[in-house]
């Protein structure tokens, strides 16, 4: 730029106040330039034809890269290149560390740890991972991967079509034939200079290519790209034509405008941070599947402790299976849709028969120390049995014609063409999902009660004297089956049940294992 800018200043003091004058200077400088230039073989400036040693000079580049062309391709978007690069700039503790973080690293230490300790440890490696990428080492790792795509860059020029107009009998990246070049009309190739200029300005002579030939050979399993040595060669050569700007002299020449600069396309890109990131949101995912995958299997097995069974289905409209529409739309959709399914079932199969038919025995016919003593697993009871209705209404007002199911349906049918439609649908997911576990929140406070009662009950039975039933002979006799043994089967009911609600009794979201 400073070289165009003082040529315009001494066209200014050459020409008065005519540019073209001027410019017709310069234009006649850059001939006298061109034909003292060392390579001025490669262009014959009367006649305007770029010479067949142009074209040799690029044959011979296209010699040297022409097995990294097959090699890096599509190496620009390869996230394996990024790692490898990364990788070969850390140290063994980082290595380590990184190690630690694999997924089948996690995987093995999950089967040992306890989920919440291995989280800890895993935060406490991602921050020792973080920390040891200071501003030095993501300097080199960063430094090193635009060189890499400074010289992936170049390899990918188009030699081959910028050489097919010198000689069209050449097939690509055959080099047994002996190509026939001819001189050719200048303006055939402007272009493919610029392009050239553009990447080979980019590749800078001084830089660390042994580092970045080395990352390259990790990349292709331990096969050079290119080799090393013609590399270096090439790499000479280049400064050397830099250093002549016959290139640029050529275009301006071609072009009659003597003030064209090249724009060296420069890669710079930042691979550290993202890499980062994505191992933070990897390990994260990873535990939560951990998580969610330990959560599963302990509800399956309490479903089968309970149900005999872990298919389980009793809700209508408030299910997972009508919770994908939702989810298509990006929405939370029925959040506690499992939850409200197993209460439900619970309360149909079990309380409504076995553990009612308990309750009302010892609530109706027994006779209690104290009225007081009775009056919370009678409050616990009908709130039970009031919640259960609450369930069907619920379920009914999410069909069609229901209240909340028409008003979504409606909304659903207009969220494509009406966004605002969105945030409606969302408030009324909200309003029925905060019901659906306060529902679930106040049935297991009270089966809670329940349980609790009927521990007292059965620990009472076992006593002798009787401190909290007075009349156990009747309410022996009244039962078909030992009182002991049904007391003590719809306690682990209730037991297994309450352990099932204690995943849904919190926000969407927590697994809360300890």
């Amino acid at each position: 730029m400073a070289i165009a800018f003082l040529e315009k200043i001494l066209s200014l003091f050459g020409g008065g106040d005519d540019p073209e004058s001027g410019k017709k200077k310069l234009l006649k400088q850059l001939t006298k330039d061109l034909s003292k230039n060392k390579y001025a073989r490669f262009y014959k400036v009367k006649g305007e034809a770029v010479e067949p040693p142009f074209a040799k000079f690029f044959y011979d580049m296209y010699k040297i890269v022409s097995p990294a062309q097959v090699f890096l391709q599509n190496a620009a978007k390869s996230e394996q290149l990024k790692q490898i690069t990364i990788e070969f700039f850390m140290d063994k503790k980082l290595l380590s560390i990184q190690e630690r973080l694999s997924k089948e690293a996690i995987e093995e230490r999950a089967k040992t740890v306890q989920t919440k300790e291995l989280a800890r440890q895993l935060r406490e490696e991602l921050s020792q991972l973080v920390s040891g990428f200071d501003n030095t080492r993501i300097k080199a790792i960063d430094d090193g991967y635009n060189l890499i795509m400074a010289f992936n860059q170049f390899v990918n020029f188009d030699f081959f079509f910028l050489l097919k107009k010198f000689d069209a009998n050449m097939s690509e990246r055959n080099f047994t034939y002996q190509p026939k070049f001819e001189a050719i009309r200048a303006e055939y190739i402007t272009e493919d200079i610029k392009d050239f200029l553009e990447i080979a300005y980019a590749v800078d002579p001084d830089q660390d290519w042994k580092t970045a030939m080395e990352v390259l050979k990790n990349y292709k399993g331990d096969i050079d790209v290119v080799s090393l040595a013609q590399w270096n060669k090439l790499l000479v050569l280049l400064r050397d034509i830099k250093r002549s700007k016959i290139l640029e002299l050529m275009v301006r020449q071609i072009d009659k405008d003597p003030y064209w600069q090249s724009l060296p396309r420069i890669p710079d890109e930042h691979i550290v941070e993202p890499f980062l990131d994505k191992k933070k949101s990897e390990t994260e995912g990873l535990v939560n599947r951990i998580l969610n995958d330990k959560r599963n299997a302990q509800l399956e097995q309490l479903a089968k402790a309970v149900f005999g069974t872990a298919d389980v289905e009793r809700m209508k409209y408030y299910t997972d299976k009508n919770n994908e529409i939702y989810l298509k739309k990006g929405m939370d959709g029925f959040t506690h849709a499992q939850g409200l399914n197993y209460l439900k079932a619970f309360l149909l199969d079990f309380f409504k028969r076995d553990i009612r038919e308990l309750c009302d025995l010892f609530l109706i016919r027994g006779q209690w120390a104290s009225p007081i003593l009775s009056q919370q697993m009678s409050e616990g009871f009908h709130t039970i049995m009031g919640i259960s209705e609450e369930i069907l209404a619920f379920d009914e007002a999410l069909s069609d014609n229901g209240e909340n199911g028409s008003r979504l349906k409606a909304a659903l049918a207009k969220v494509d063409r009406d966004k605002g439609q969105a945030k409606y649908i969302r408030i009324i997911l909200k309003s029925v999902n905060e019901e659906a576990q306060k529902m679930i929140i106040l049935s297991a406070q009270a089966l809670i009660v329940i349980g609790k009662h009927f521990k007292g009950i059965l620990e009472d039975y076992q006593k002798n004297p009787h401190e909290l039933i007075m009349n156990w002979k009747e309410i022996e006799s009244t039962s078909e089956e030992p009182i002991a043994q049904r007391i003590t089967e719809v306690y682990k009911k209730i037991y297994y049940f309450i352990q099932m609600m204690q995943f849904f009794a919190r926000p969407a979201g927590e697994n809360g294992e300890e």
